[in-house]
């Protein structure tokens, strides 16, 4: 007798694109398992990374404003959900394997500092610039999680991971319909947090960019998405005027949110006190936890204070700065 996920894989021949990533065709994994009877391999990728610690974690990560007050503000976490569902909308429209794109979604900021972007740029200049959000991300599939072996997510997810922010385009649909979602994602989201954190305004937006793409968060992501989805065949990709718009949006928040707002000015500490926990466990690599013993026998204890660092949620950061550094009061 068939089973379900054999079953499934029939499914997926009538109902996706020839142009999809089929579960049946998957490059594999790299540690041979076997199939499970109910799930599909995508499925299963997207389940281990649910249920991965990392994953949990990013709930108290953040996305662009340090330490928010308030609890509306996008973290880490509630990014990543919002690429997943604008993700899985575009590859429902073009019939392309939701599962596959759903994994990757919810996989791609795995290995992302605390403090958002800049606590990446501190790591990287703590290993002479060998640190990157993305390959972190991977590593955390494949060495990190569940050591020794990792989640091990198939061939398709990985790459889809890797290749989601910059550099080389992922080899699959799925994977470049993540990317463009990421993009789609942030740059709406972040004008919502900037608002509601009296950054700018949104009669700050450039005006032939609010008229073209609208003046809430759905109206323009709805025609952001549109724009993909329609202009998608054999590729995925934005009509060239679409995205000339989007581009002059993701400029216009580069200035004033991202680098030159009043918001970001905690993030100069950031370099500081990342580097000075580096710095600490280089010294002290027994205050290391154990799980990241074997990274130091393996590639060096500066490899290894990354991995612990890179895992930090924010608040737990704060907590290992102050332990070390932060005298305590004399309890006789």
């Amino acid at each position: 007798m068939q089973t379900i996920r054999e079953m499934l894989e029939e499914r997926e021949k009538t109902f996706l694109s020839s142009k999809a990533t089929f579960s049946a065709n998957s490059l594999g994994r790299e540690i041979e398992e076997e199939p499970c009877d109910i799930r599909l391999c995508f499925q299963r990728d997207r389940d281990r990374i649910i249920h991965c610690k990392s994953f949990r974690r990013l709930k108290h990560k953040t996305q662009v404003f340090l330490s928010p007050e308030s609890d509306h503000y996008r973290t880490r976490l509630t990014h990543t959900l919002e690429v997943a569902q604008i993700a899985r909308t575009i590859s429902r429209a073009l019939s392309l394997n939701e599962d596959l794109t759903e994994a990757i979604a919810l996989g791609h900021d795995l290995g992302h500092t605390p403090f958002g972007h800049a606590g990446e740029r501190a790591l990287r200049t703590c290993l002479d610039g060998n640190f990157t959000h993305y390959e972190q991300s991977v590593r955390v599939c494949k060495k990190l999680e569940k050591q020794p072996r990792g989640l091990n997510l198939t061939y398709e997810v990985l790459d889809g991971i890797l290749n989601h922010t910059k550099g080389d385009w992922p080899k699959t649909l799925e994977g470049k319909v993540v990317r463009f979602s990421d993009r789609i994602a942030y740059i709406n989201h972040d004008i919502d947090d900037a608002i509601r954190g009296k950054i700018i305004t949104l009669d700050d937006l450039p005006k032939e960019v609010v008229d073209y793409l609208g003046d809430t968060t759905t109206k323009r992501i709805n025609k952001l998405v549109l724009s993909v989805i329609s202009n998608s065949d054999d590729d995925i990709k934005m009509d060239e005027e679409t995205f000339g718009y989007y581009d002059m949006l993701h400029n216009y928040l580069y200035a004033n949110v991202y680098l030159g707002s009043d918001a970001k000015i905690e993030e100069r500490k950031v370099d500081g006190f990342i580097c000075a926990i580096f710095e600490h466990l280089l010294k002290n690599p027994n205050e290391i936890p154990t799980e990241y013993h074997t990274i130091i026998e393996q590639e060096g204890v500066a490899r290894a204070a990354a991995d612990y660092i890179a895992g930090m949620t924010d608040h737990y950061a704060l907590s290992v700065f102050s332990n070390i550094y932060i005298p305590k009061a004399w309890n006789h």
